[in-house]
C-alpha cells in the first residue's frame, strides 16, 4: 500500500491531490507497473472521489499518469525528453511573439509588460525583506503572458499557459538547480528592455536565450530528481 499524504496549503483539494500524487511518483511510492484505483487514492488521502478525478485529469494531461477506463490509473515516469518537447514548442512560439510585441505592441501593452517585470523585482523583497516566491512566480507568468498577448496571438498565449502548467507538474523549478530568483528576474530584463525599446530582433534573441537556458536547467533538475528517487540518495 503506497504511503501518501495530502499536503497543506494547496489552493484546492484537486491541487492537493496533484501535489500528493506527484510526490508519490517522484518518491517511488507510486510505481509504473501498478494500477491504482480512484477509490484507493481517495481513501489514502481522505478526500472524496471528485477532487481525485480532477487531479488525475490534470496529471494525465501532463503525461504523468495514464487513465485506464473502468480500471484506474497507471503512473508514467517523467523524462527529460518531456521537458525538451515543451521547450521546443515554446521556442517556436515565444521568441517570434516577443519580436511582434516589440514591433507592434501598443503603449498600454508595453506598460503592462513593464509592470509585470517590476512585480518580479518587488517580489524579491526590498531593504532586507524576505522574497515572496509565490508572488514571484505569479509575476513571472504575467511577464510571459503579457508578452504573448502583446504579440497578437491569443490562442498561442493559451497554449503557452497550459505548457507552463504542465512543466510545473513534471519537476521542480530551476531554483533547485542553483539559479536564484534574482537571476531569473535578470534574464527577463533584456527581453523586456528590448521590447520597450522596440528592438524586435533583440527581443526575440533574448527570449530564445532565456528559454534555452531554462530548458537545460529543468531537464537537468528532473534527471537528478529521478536519479535520487531510484537510488535513494540524499539531495
Amino acid at each position: 500500500m503506497p504511503r501518501l499524504s495530502l499536503p497543506h496549503g494547496a489552493p484546492s483539494l484537486a491541487d492537493a491531490v496533484v501535489d500528493a500524487v506527484r510526490a508519490g511518483i517522484i518518491g517511488g511510492e507510486l510505481v509504473p507497473d501498478a494500477t491504482y484505483s480512484v477509490y484507493q487514492l481517495a481513501d489514502l488521502l481522505g478526500v472524496s472521489r471528485s477532487p481525485v478525478r480532477e487531479g488525475l485529469l490534470r496529471l494525465a494531461e501532463a503525461g504523468l499518469v495514464r487513465i485506464d477506463r473502468n480500471r484506474g490509473f497507471r503512473v508514467l515516469t517523467p523524462q527529460a525528453r518531456d521537458i525538451e518537447e515543451i521547450i521546443d514548442i515554446r521556442l517556436a512560439l515565444e521568441p517570434p511573439a516577443a519580436r511582434r510585441a516589440a514591433e507592434q505592441g501598443t503603449e498600454a501593452e508595453h506598460a503592462e509588460i513593464r509592470a509585470a517585470l517590476d512585480a518580479m523585482g518587488a517580489a524579491l523583497g526590498q531593504h532586507g525583506g524576505a522574497a515572496d516566491e509565490q508572488q514571484f512566480w505569479v509575476a513571472d507568468h504575467a511577464v510571459h503572458d503579457t508578452l504573448m498577448r502583446a504579440g497578437g496571438n491569443q490562442r498561442a498565449a493559451a497554449i503557452i499557459d497550459r505548457l507552463r502548467a504542465t512543466t510545473a507538474l513534471l519537476g521542480p523549478p530551476t531554483t533547485t538547480a542553483g539559479r536564484t530568483l534574482a537571476e531569473i528576474r535578470d534574464e527577463h530584463e533584456p527581453i523586456v528592455t528590448a521590447v520597450l525599446d522596440r528592438r524586435g530582433a533583440d527581443a526575440e534573441a533574448a527570449m530564445r536565450h532565456h528559454l534555452e537556458h531554462t530548458g537545460e536547467l529543468l531537464a537537468r533538475t528532473l534527471a537528478r530528481t529521478l536519479e535520487r528517487a531510484t537510488t535513494g540518495a540524499e539531495p
